[in-house]
C-alpha cells in the first residue's frame, strides 16, 4: 500500500513558490507590494536577462530590523495581520508567503535598515538559511533575488524568452504604478553589468486624488488616453467608484488598455470585465473594446481578496452591487460627453490626407481681417461657369443664415457626395456623416420612447409575411413580447413563416423582412446569456438603421442644419451604434499645416 508521510520543510516551500511565483514578473509583484505596505515613496526595480539572474528592488520605506529579517523568511509569518479576521485586510500582502517562496526556488539577500538603528542583512538560497549579519543602507530595504528557479530547474524550462518576461515585468509595475500615483517608480534593464536603461519611470503626481490620477496616467497609458477619458465618480452602498474611462471613439481591438483596480490592488476580476464590456454595449462593435481605468473602493468586509494566492481574484458580497455600480457610474459619464467624439479621430483624418513628401515651410503675413477676407473672396470669385464646365454635380452649397460662432457643430455649408454634411465652426470645418449620424439619433429616441410609455406601433394595411427556418422563428417568437414593447408585433404563421403586423411608427415605411432578419443576426451574435434590455436594446440599434436618413439622400440646408442641432442636444451623438465616429473635426491650423501655410 502507498505511504502517507509528512513532507518535509523545502518540499512544502517549492510547492507554495509554485503558486506564488509563476515567472520574474510574478516575483517583482510580491516584491514591489511589499516595498509599498512598508510606506515606499519611491521604488527602483533593476532586472537582467528578463530576470532570470537577477531582480532587485529597492526602497525607502519603513524598513525591518535584525531581529526581523529571519521571522520574514518564515512561511505564514507577516505584519499586516494578526489572523483574527482576514477579511479586514488593508494591504496588498497578508499571507506571509513571498519571500520564503522566493528563497526557497532562488538565492535571495535582504537588506535592511529601520530609521534610528543599524543596518541589517540576511541571505538564504534553496530554502536554507544564513545568519543574520550586519551591513551597509541609509534607509529602507533591498531585496535581490538571483537565479530565479536555480533550485527547480525544471520550472526554466517553461520560461518565455528574456524579452517576453521583461515586457512581463514592466506590465506589472506600470499597472501597480496606477495604483499609486503618489509614488515613484523606476524601472531599470542592467543585463550585461552598469547602471543599465531605463525602461519605465514614473514620478510622484501631486495635487488632488483626480489631477494626481490624470498624471499618472498620462505618462503610463498615454497622453491620447488622457485627453479622451471621462472622469468617473459615483458612490453607491458603501461602493465608492473613481478613474477614468474614454470616449467610444478611442476603443481598441483588444482589451489591453482596461485596469481594474479594488482597494488599491489591481485585479483581473471577469465579473468586472464583464460589467466594463456591458456599459459599452451601446456604442461599440463586438470587436471593439473599451479603454478604461477604474478603482473600486470599499470596506475590506465587503470583498475576499483570499480567493488565489496571486491575489488577483476577488469575490465581493453582494457582485450585482459592484457589477451595477460600474454600468451606471460608466453610462452617465458617456452621457455628460454629449455629441463629444475623441480627438483621436480627428489626428487620424489629418494624418490620411497628409502628404507623403514634406512641403517646404511657407512664411505668411498676420492672417487679415474679416472685411479684407471677404472683399479678397468677392473679388476672386468666378462671373460665372467657364464655357466647358459643369458645376460639381456631387456638391450641394446654399446659402444659410446660421451663425457658425455660437454653435459647437457649426453652420452647415455644403453637403458632397450625398452623404456628408460639410458645416463651418469659429475654429475650423466639421464633416458629418449624415446617416451614421441620424442613425444614433434615431437609436436614442427610440430607447427614450421606450423608457416612458412604450414605443407607438402602426399597423400593416397587409400583414407582411416571413419566411424563416423553424429554430429562427422559435427564436423570433421567444422574444415577441418584448418585441411588442419595441413597437414591432409578429404572430407565427404556420411552419417556419411569422406575419409582421405592426412596426415602430417612427421609423415610417420601413423593410419589415430584411429588418426581422437583421435583428436575428443581431440576436444570434449576442447568445443567449445576455439580460432581457441588452437584448431589446440591439433589437433597437437594428431598427434605428432602417429608419434613418439613408446615404445618397439630398438634404435642404435647414434640414442639414438641424440635424447638426439635434446632434449637439442629444448624448454619445459623437459616435454611431457601432462605435465608429459620427463625425470629423478639423482645425484650421491642421487644415493650414496641410497647404504648408504654417
Amino acid at each position: 500500500m502507498p505511504v502517507i508521510r509528512q513532507l518535509d520543510e523545502a518540499a512544502v516551500n517549492r510547492i507554495a513558490a509554485g503558486e506564488v511565483v509563476e515567472r520574474p514578473a510574478s516575483a517583482v509583484k510580491e516584491l514591489v507590494e511589499n516595498a509599498l505596505d512598508a510606506g515606499a515613496r519611491r521604488v527602483v526595480v533593476d532586472y537582467a536577462d528578463g530576470g532570470k539572474t537577477l531582480i532587485r528592488v529597492t526602497d525607502d520605506g519603513c524598513g525591518m530590523t535584525a531581529a526581523d529579517l529571519p521571522l520574514a523568511l518564515a512561511r505564514h509569518a507577516t505584519s499586516k495581520i494578526d489572523g483574527s479576521d482576514l477579511l479586514n485586510i488593508h494591504s496588498f500582502g497578508f499571507r506571509g508567503e513571498a519571500l520564503p517562496s522566493l528563497g526557497a526556488v532562488g538565492r535571495l539577500t535582504i537588506t535592511s535598515r529601520v530609521a534610528g538603528g543599524e543596518a541589517a542583512m540576511i541571505a538564504v538560497a534553496g530554502g536554507r538559511m544564513e545568519p543574520v549579519r550586519p551591513a551597509a543602507l541609509s534607509r529602507g530595504t533591498v531585496v535581490e533575488l538571483r537565479d530565479l528557479f536555480y533550485a527547480t530547474p525544471a520550472r526554466l524550462k517553461f520560461l518565455r524568452t528574456d524579452r517576453a518576461e521583461a515586457q512581463a515585468i514592466g506590465e506589472v509595475l506600470r499597472r501597480l504604478a496606477m495604483a499609486e500615483p503618489f509614488v515613484s517608480f523606476r524601472l531599470n534593464d542592467v543585463s550585461g553589468g552598469g547602471e543599465g536603461r531605463v525602461m519605465f519611470r514614473a514620478d510622484a503626481q501631486t495635487g488632488d486624488l483626480f489631477d494626481a490620477l490624470h498624471g499618472r496616467l498620462a505618462g503610463v497609458i498615454g497622453a491620447e488616453f488622457a485627453e479622451n477619458a471621462l472622469r468617473i465618480e459615483l458612490e453607491r452602498e458603501g461602493l465608492h467608484l473613481t478613474g477614468y474611462a474614454a470616449l467610444p471613439t478611442y476603443s481598441r481591438g483588444s482589451s489591453v488598455a482596461q485596469f481594474l483596480f479594488v482597494n488599491g490592488r489591481p485585479v483581473m476580476d471577469r465579473m468586472l470585465y464583464g460589467a466594463l464590456r456591458a456599459a459599452y454595449f451601446d456604442f461599440l462593435s463586438r470587436d471593439r473594446h473599451p479603454a478604461a481605468v477604474l478603482y473600486l473602493t470599499c470596506d475590506p468586509q465587503l470583498v475576499d481578496v483570499n480567493v488565489h494566492p496571486a491575489k488577483s481574484e476577488v469575490r465581493f458580497r453582494d457582485p450585482a452591487m459592484a457589477r451595477g455600480l460600474i454600468v451606471s457610474g460608466l453610462r452617465q459619464a458617456l452621457e455628460g460627453a454629449g455629441h463629444r467624439a475623441s480627438t483621436t479621430v480627428a489626428d487620424a483624418t489629418i494624418g490620411a490626407m497628409r502628404p507623403e513628401f514634406a512641403a517646404p515651410r511657407v512664411y505668411q503675413m498676420d492672417r487679415p481681417s474679416l472685411g479684407a477676407r471677404q472683399a479678397a473672396y468677392q473679388f476672386q470669385a468666378p462671373l460665372s461657369v467657364a464655357p466647358g464646365f459643369a458645376e460639381a454635380p456631387s456638391a450641394r452649397v446654399e446659402p444659410v443664415a446660421v451663425e457658425a460662432e455660437v454653435l459647437p457643430l457649426g453652420a452647415a455649408r455644403a453637403q458632397v457626395h450625398e452623404n456628408y454634411i460639410i458645416a463651418q465652426t469659429t475654429t475650423g470645418i466639421v464633416i458629418v456623416d449624415q446617416h451614421a449620424a441620424h442613425e444614433r439619433l434615431v437609436y436614442e429616441r427610440l430607447k427614450a420612447q421606450m423608457a416612458e410609455k412604450g414605443i407607438a406601433a402602426q399597423a400593416l394595411l397587409i400583414p407582411e409575411i416571413v419566411e424563416l427556418s423553424q429554430g429562427d422563428a422559435a427564436r423570433l417568437m421567444d422574444m415577441a413580447e418584448d418585441l411588442a414593447r419595441a413597437g414591432l408585433v409578429v404572430e407565427p404563421f404556420g411552419g417556419g413563416a411569422i406575419a409582421v403586423r405592426e412596426t415602430p411608427a417612427i421609423l415610417g415605411v420601413v423593410d419589415a423582412k430584411g429588418m426581422i432578419h437583421d435583428i436575428l443576426d443581431e440576436l444570434a451574435d449576442l447568445g443567449d446569456s445576455q439580460s432581457v434590455q441588452v437584448r431589446i436594446e440591439a433589437v433597437l440599434s437594428r431598427m434605428a438603421c432602417h429608419g434613418s436618413i439613408r446615404s445618397g439622400r439630398q438634404m435642404r440646408a435647414e434640414e442639414m442644419n438641424a440635424l447638426l442641432r439635434e446632434m449637439e442636444a442629444t448624448p454619445h451623438s459623437g459616435q454611431c451604434n457601432h462605435g465608429r465616429p459620427t463625425y470629423v473635426e478639423l482645425r484650421l491650423a491642421d487644415i493650414e499645416r496641410l497647404f504648408g501655410r504654417t
